[in-house]
């Protein structure tokens, strides 16, 4: 039986009782936090009441909440996650570092009587996300809320507002970011509610400092973690021979080969919704936070997934989340497995500007999408090719 959809004025007390019906978070060495998000979404920038089975766009990540996020301030300017057992710096010293001082800004870091601080993995920083996030549009006139949950984290937006990085300790080891040379480590916007690359300033041919750093220079913000390393993140995937792959780490089951079809949003929603794969009927669009957690950030070769286990139609593809996105509501979140292609707007080469497991997000629909005539979304600063159908992976809770 699927978990029965909700109206956001709801959400907190179904993800409590969402949480108790699946493994719970102290059973799992990776537990998936929620998103968060408690609002359905049309394909423009509307607000819904949250469709019911078999309606169109049923299916959205707020209407299958799982474990709820969960944060105990500790009184010594440390907060701990009741569900990852990571224990984090509540509040950061709000200056941009070089990514190879950052983990020594880390390691220096003396709080809460602890000294074994580290700069946290990628899958460890993203574990903070709170996808109700939004910077440029907020609903109803509102001030920006940062992809974080505030009460627990202090968080200031810099100048200008939408440069909230925060350095992961995931360097990308699949190639050069931008161009041919630049070596890049992933960083979370904090403030925009994106996963890029960004450069190290350092050559990724030579590993020599580089005297040109990059567009959008070396410097980055810290927020440190304590906790014992590779524990959180590290999948435990078995391959169950009927075309799905369980990961045991966080209590999911995968649809083991995407279709090869290429899809707009809502039909990446209903694809899920009537999948029928051995024997189950509960398979749904996975969230961005789900989807995330079956990147593989250690493997050099394209895609940026563990192909042993999930074999991928098309290298180069990016895959749907059901997450809408916070800035613009008009998108869905993807995860570019591939290269994640983007150029400069006045030049018409694509390099993979931000590294394959990027989180970025595209029109749900490419009516009056707005993209340009090769696929991309353009910004002053860079044209992300990101078209308006993408890949499906399904997913369904392992019960």
């Amino acid at each position: 039986m699927r978990p029965t959809p909700i109206a956001h004025l709801a959400l907190s007390l179904l993800l409590s009782v969402s949480a108790s019906r699946f493994a719970s978070a102290a059973e799992l060495t990776y537990p998936i936090v929620d998103t968060m998000q408690d609002k359905c979404y049309d394909l423009s920038v509307n607000v819904i009441d949250c469709p019911a089975e078999g309606e169109a766009l049923y299916g959205q990540n707020a209407q299958y909440p799982y474990l709820a996020s969960s944060y105990q301030d500790n009184g010594d300017k440390t907060v701990t996650d009741l569900n990852t057992k990571l224990l984090w710096q509540k509040t950061p010293d709000y200056s941009k570092y070089p990514f190879y001082e950052a983990d020594a800004y880390c390691a220096s870091l003396d709080l809460g009587g602890r000294s074994d601080w580290r700069l946290p993995t990628l899958k460890e920083l993203y574990s903070l996300v709170d996808s109700r996030g939004e910077l440029l549009k907020p609903d109803e006139g509102g001030k920006p809320r940062p992809y974080l949950d505030t009460e627990a984290f202090d968080f200031e937006y810099p100048n200008p507002p939408y440069t909230g990085q925060y350095w992961s300790s995931t360097r990308y080891v699949k190639g050069p970011i931008i161009n041919d040379e630049i070596e890049g480590a992933f960083g979370m916007n904090f403030a925009d509610g994106h996963i890029k690359g960004y450069p190290t300033g350092v050559s990724f041919i030579d590993g020599s400092e580089l005297e040109n750093k990059g567009p959008g220079g070396d410097g980055k913000y810290v927020r440190c973690v304590a906790g014992t390393p590779n524990v959180y993140g590290v999948n435990d995937y078995v391959n169950n021979g009927d075309g799905t792959v369980t990961d045991k780490a966080t209590a999911r089951m995968w649809q083991q080969a995407d279709d090869g079809a290429a899809r707009e949003w809502s039909s990446a929603l209903a694809y899920c919704e009537g999948l029928d794969l051995a024997g189950h009927t509960d398979w749904r669009l996975p969230n961005t936070k789900e989807l995330h957690s079956i990147v593989d950030y250690d493997k050099t070769e394209f895609p940026a997934i563990n192909t042993e286990f999930f074999p991928q139609s098309d290298d180069s593809s990016a895959f749907w989340t059901s997450t809408n996105f916070g800035d613009f509501k008009n998108h869905a979140v993807y995860i570019a497995f591939g290269k994640a292609l983007s150029r400069a707007p006045d030049v018409a080469e694509y390099t993979d500007w931000h590294g394959a497991g990027a989180q970025r997000s595209t029109f749900k629909t490419s009516k009056d999408s707005g993209l340009s005539d090769d696929g991309a979304l353009c910004s002053e600063n860079a044209c992300d090719y990101a078209p308006a159908a993408n890949l499906v992976r399904c997913v369904r809770y392992v019960q």
